[in-house]
């Protein structure tokens, strides 16, 4: 639960960049929200590949783990991956 924070903080973005498609807001902000929220995206979605091995330990569907991904990136990945270090070691 720790993630928790950095996954709400992620999700509250997302939902502001929504927002400014529907609403008027100051152009500065929107363009911000958009091309922050397109960037996060791209960024997370190259995550997917590097973080491939780790995505295949979650213990759900491999899509839904492809899809926490796309929208959390490592902050849904990395457990896997510390918890995969542990039990090699």
């Amino acid at each position: 639960m720790k993630d928790a924070p950095a996954k709400i903080t992620c999700l509250v973005f997302y939902a502001a960049t929504l927002l400014s498609l529907l609403f008027t807001w100051p152009p500065a902000l929107e363009a911000i929200l958009q091309y922050g929220t397109l960037f996060l995206l791209v960024a997370h979605a190259i995550e997917v590949g590097v973080a491939w091995r780790w995505l295949r330990l979650y213990e759900g569907p491999l899509i839904l783990s492809v899809l926490f991904t796309l929208l959390f990136g490592y902050v849904h990945w990395m457990p896997y991956k510390r918890r995969a270090l542990v039990e090699r070691a």
